[in-house]
């Protein structure tokens, strides 16, 4: 039994620093994601020189799985990997950390996910997503019967930018609302918010238990440009929200009120990923028995350590066992 299953995009991160000026240059959108082909992230890639890569497992749900099960809960995970490098690498990481993961498709000769995801000085990263095989998650990579008996179901918003994804989700949406799970989802982009607005609505459908976003989303998903009325509009999805706002941390709000939770001061340097360990961090404390804003406090800590550091994810799970070890909130 699953304390949690995920659905999402299977994705391999290629992380490399960049200036501001090559953003601007090949017109990036800053902290963006951008959808792509292969073709141009090669082309990128051959721009860019023999700048240092590293390639790590990612996409958004992945890293908040991964996170859950290094801070102590039985996790599964629901993607489509390609038969190739990309594949085998992400499947051979998943299923190293103890993460029931979908099998390799051998049957298409559709390339795996990958991003390439450009840092610059200030800490923000920039990304160019090919979701080749990825994008089209069908219910058959789904473990159905794991899924039933699971405790919460967690559904990334980038799932809403492919029809075939999007219908897997809220297939298992329904499977969750059936059998009386939590299900838990993340905005995941403002371009998601922005551009596929109408699938992400059929995804939540009549509502979800939590619901993860930072503060641009929020804003982009209300349509305003004050907190407070995204807010109000957000509480009617979800009883239970976590809107990130950065260095300033996190606000909580439930149906007990809305409580802001400090940021912890830090030297950023990479800040891909901190959303989705947000979420695993938020998600395994409150399965473990804490209350909405002591499950923020251990999040808010677990983001602000992985920003410290290149990548979206830690080096292991032990690493995130160990983080969790070391907190004293």
């Amino acid at each position: 039994m699953y304390d949690i299953y995920g659905i999402g995009n299977a994705i391999v991160d290629v992380d490399i620093t960049v200036a501001d000026d090559f953003l601007q240059s090949q017109e990036l959108p800053k902290g963006q994601m951008t959808l792509v082909d292969s073709q141009q992230i090669n082309s990128l890639v051959e721009m860019l020189g023999d700048r240092p890569m590293n390639r790590k497992s990612g996409g958004s749900a992945a890293n908040t799985i991964f996170a859950a099960t290094g801070f102590g809960l039985t996790t599964g995970y629901a993607c489509r990997l390609g038969d190739d490098v990309n594949g085998n690498y992400f499947f051979n990481e998943m299923s190293e950390a103890n993460i029931q993961t979908s099998a390799i498709d051998t049957q298409s000769n559709e390339s795996s996910g990958q991003c390439l995801v450009m840092i610059t000085d200030d800490a923000q990263r920039t990304m160019c997503t090919d979701l080749g095989i990825s994008s089209n998650v069908t219910m058959s990579e789904v473990d159905q019967d794991g899924l039933s008996r699971a405790k919460v179901l967690y559904i990334e918003g980038y799932l809403s930018s492919s029809p075939v994804s999007s219908a897997s989700a809220i297939k298992c949406h329904e499977i969750a609302r059936e059998k009386g799970i939590q299900t838990a989802i993340t905005l995941s982009d403002v371009a998601m918010v922005s551009f596929f607005r109408d699938s992400m609505t059929s995804i939540i459908g009549n509502g979800v238990d939590t619901l993860f976003c930072n503060a641009e989303e929020a804003l982009s998903w209300a349509q305003t440009d004050r907190l407070d009325i995204a807010i109000n509009e957000l509480k009617d999805i979800a009883p239970e929200l976590y809107i990130t706002l950065g260095s300033d941390g996190a606000q909580v709000v439930t149906s007990n009120g809305s409580t802001n939770i400090p940021g912890i001061p830090v030297k950023a340097i990479d800040t891909n990923g901190a959303g989705d360990i947000y979420a695993g961090a938020c998600l395994a404390a409150r399965r473990q028995g804490a209350n909405p804003q002591d499950a923020a406090r251990f999040a808010n800590h677990a983001a602000a350590h992985l920003i410290q550091l290149f990548g979206a994810r830690l080096a292991s799970v032990q690493a995130y066992a160990d983080l969790k070890t070391s907190y004293n909130g």
